[in-house]
């Protein structure tokens, strides 16, 4: 009787030659994805690039550093010249508008402080554009993202990126088992940034210098404010800005202007001590300030929580964590404790200044790199 013969993966896991595996690359025009595309076109994959147009091109070639303008959607297509696979552009303006910018507008006027590249990851890329992949009959898609798919024991896990700077699992908590299961992240074991550029010369990309970007792709120059009042012009209406027992300090032009955390700029002179953002009420449109003391949290509301653990969440009253409701901020010990499979509460072991609704809530191994997925903080507590 023979026995059964290994099967032989390729280099994105799966049992085929590279000739007959195609690789749907997303292709933001960036150095990042563009390697991605070339070093899977040099190992002989079936690449097909695409590229989502995701506002105004006539708007996007006048900014510069941002992901999805029409420069960058011309540096994809001269890459796949250049490496001789296909490309493709869609227009996902209105997709993008309807499942992000509208909710970055609406949830800054709710005064929460939204993290609209989550959102987009979430109901664009990884959701949409996925299936865009799939009708194309790709076998995988890869991004550029600096993050980890490995194999585990139950099934495939998200890690954090090797290079600890330039780490992305905060903006992909929300990817779920299922994309994960069809996704691939061929940077993530990277060591650096510089390994990334050394690849696009190695593969003579147009792209190899050009810089990364930095801005939120429809927020020209970092200006939220300017943003939102063009698209909800009544987020620019005045109104007081109050200490923590409702006293009128002072006044303000629109707490769109406001974060929570926020000390400087509040136009508040002659005070002994500094008083920091502690609240927004848009339907007073009050900016409530006050001690930094009193910006500190221990408990954390935590819902639309994607789970990516091997056991249910709700199978313990409580998992160790460490959980990271920052991008720029390590992740933190802390206990996750479930109400249901969507919601939690998460108790910080020591508390953190500045948690504001809006933000993620990311969950991770408290021993290791994997992510076990995260949720929305959903009001202060």
């Amino acid at each position: 009787m023979a026995l059964d013969r290994p099967v032989t993966l390729n280099s994105l896991g799966l049992p085929k030659t590279p000739a007959n595996t195609r690789v749907v690359v997303a292709m933001s025009g960036g150095v990042d994805s563009s390697v991605v595309a070339a070093m899977l076109a040099d190992e002989g994959y079936d690449v097909v690039g695409v590229t989502l147009q995701l506002y105004d091109h006539g708007a996007a070639l006048a900014k510069k550093g941002a992901c999805c303008a029409g420069r960058d959607i011309h540096d994809a297509r001269r890459v796949a010249e250049a490496m001789g696979f296909p490309h493709y552009v869609l227009d996902y303006e209105n997709v993008f508008k309807d499942a992000v910018i509208d909710e970055f507008a609406d949830s800054y006027l709710a005064g929460a402080t939204p993290v609209p590249c989550i959102r987009c990851n979430e109901r664009v890329k990884f959701k949409d554009l996925l299936h865009t992949a799939r009708d194309l009959d790709a076998d995988c898609m890869a991004t550029g993202h600096y993050i980890q798919r490995l194999q585990g024991p139950a099934k495939a896990e998200l890690h954090q990126a090797a290079d600890a700077a330039r780490d992305q699992s905060y903006f992909l908590f929300s990817t779920t088992q299922d994309q994960l299961d069809f996704l691939r992240f061929p940077l993530g074991h990277l060591a650096s940034k510089g390994d990334t550029r050394a690849l696009a010369a190695k593969y003579g990309l147009p792209v190899a210098d050009k810089p990364d970007s930095q801005d939120i792709c429809f927020v020209p120059n970092g200006d939220y404010a300017a943003v939102i009042k063009k698209l909800r012009p009544e987020a620019a209406d005045p109104g007081d800005i109050v200490d923590m027992a409702g006293n009128v300090l002072g006044q303000h032009d629109g707490v769109i202007h406001y974060t929570i955390g926020q000390r400087r700029g509040l136009g508040l002179g002659g005070l002994a001590d500094p008083l920091y953002v502690v609240r927004l009420d848009p339907a007073t449109r009050h900016v409530i300030v006050g001690p930094k003391d009193a910006l500190s949290t221990r408990t954390i509301p935590v819902r639309e929580i994607n789970w990516l653990g091997d056991a249910p969440l709700t199978s313990r009253a409580e998992w160790p964590m460490a959980v990271k409701i920052r991008s720029t901020r390590a992740p933190r010990e802390a206990i996750l404790r479930p109400i249901s499979e969507t919601e939690a509460l998460v108790e910080l072991l020591h508390p953190e200044d500045g948690v504001s609704p809006g933000q993620a809530c990311v969950f991770y191994d408290a021993d290791g790199t994997r992510i076990f997925g995260g949720g929305w903080i959903w009001r202060g507590m």
